[in-house]
């Protein structure tokens, strides 16, 4: 299983970032995948996630300004990262659930058994 993450890099706040992430090695149509995110001195945290159908779950602070896609053609998940903030700056992680064919998207780290490499976004304000 690998999975590549990329897209980060420095926007000024109230711009916009679409990270991307590969997959290979697995059934990609059958598992959810999720974004989750880790600031310097605090704990990764969940932002979206997407089940097998494109069932998709956000935060109360992603909600409305990220949107969680998948593309099974081509085996990657992205986060379009809309209206950024300084606090949104991390180092983005993206996640294969452990479930497959599950009727909601995983919302937490232990739900998700390989991790991508991280890709920083940083946000200026």
């Amino acid at each position: 299983v690998q999975l590549q993450a990329f897209g980060g890099g420095l926007v000024q706040a109230g711009g916009s970032l679409r990270l991307s992430c590969a997959a290979s090695g697995f059934d990609f149509n059958s598992r959810g995948m999720g974004w989750f995110r880790q600031a310097p001195g605090k704990e990764r945290e969940f932002v979206a996630g997407i089940n097998w159908s494109s069932t998709d779950y956000y935060t109360d602070s992603s909600k409305g300004r990220f949107t969680i896609s998948r593309d099974n053609f081509r085996n990657t998940v992205y986060l379009q990262m809309n209206s950024l903030k300084p606090e949104d700056t991390a180092v983005y992680y993206c996640a294969r659930s452990r479930r497959s064919l599950a009727a909601t998207p995983a919302r937490v780290v232990g739900e998700y058994d390989y991790w991508g490499q991280g890709t920083l976004v940083t946000v200026s304000s």
